[in-house]
């Protein structure tokens, strides 16, 4: 983690209501390039966990509440000629959403399986599902969003509040704590330390969610 004394001399710190898709995901700028990317990566400077399936699934949930917030760009990778590649040639630049500790009240995951979705539910009977030091890489996601310790245009490898930090030059924004209602991601992967499911449910289904 950097020193204190790393942060910036005036850090906008107050709320602001945000539209998620708007915020995070139009944050990096245009000018960070695919080129730039596979660079980073062959370099090793962005890390993949491990190699994504390239199917999207979705992720909804009432309300989503969370703490120690960091968002910057990602590339990652899909095995060597895999059938779900298209014309990306096996690369997605995402959105890492990292977040300490966050609870999902009503959340439901979906992935369509070809004409039949496995849905996920669970957090629906007054207990919210519980994550810790949970990323989500994402291509798409809205919500009603409400930060608090905002910093927009940061250093990605300077964060200081969420679990993890990006690569040093990665436009990126983080914040102490994030509330979002009507709460939807699109992701190619999630990683977290813990995640509690109370009264979960898995079946398949002809919708999703």
């Amino acid at each position: 983690m950097p020193h204190p004394a790393e942060q910036p001399a005036a850090t906008p710190v107050g709320r602001g209501r945000v539209r998620l898709r708007r915020a995070a995901l139009m944050a990096i700028p245009a000018c960070v390039t695919a080129g730039v990317l596979v660079t980073m990566t062959a370099q090793n400077v962005l890390a993949n966990q491990f190699a994504i399936s390239g199917m999207a699934f979705e992720v909804t949930a009432d309300r989503l509440h969370g703490t120690g917030v960091a968002q910057f760009g990602v590339l990652d990778n899909m095995i060597e000629n895999s059938p779900n590649a298209g014309d990306t040639g096996g690369q997605l630049f995402l959105i890492q959403t990292a977040v300490k500790s966050a609870d999902l009240t009503k959340l439901c995951q979906s992935v369509n399986l070809g004409g039949i979705n496995l849905l996920i539910t669970a957090g629906d009977k007054g207990t919210p599902v519980h994550a810790e030091n949970l990323t989500t890489d994402s291509d798409l996601m809205s919500g009603e969003a409400e930060f608090k310790g905002l910093e927009v245009g940061r250093d990605a490898s300077t964060f200081d509040k969420g679990p993890v930090q990006g690569p040093p030059g990665m436009f990126g924004q983080q914040g102490d704590e994030v509330t979002v209602d009507h709460f939807r991601q699109q992701n190619y992967a999630t990683t977290a330390g813990v995640f509690r499911l109370p009264n979960m449910h898995l079946s398949f289904s002809t919708n999703g969610c």
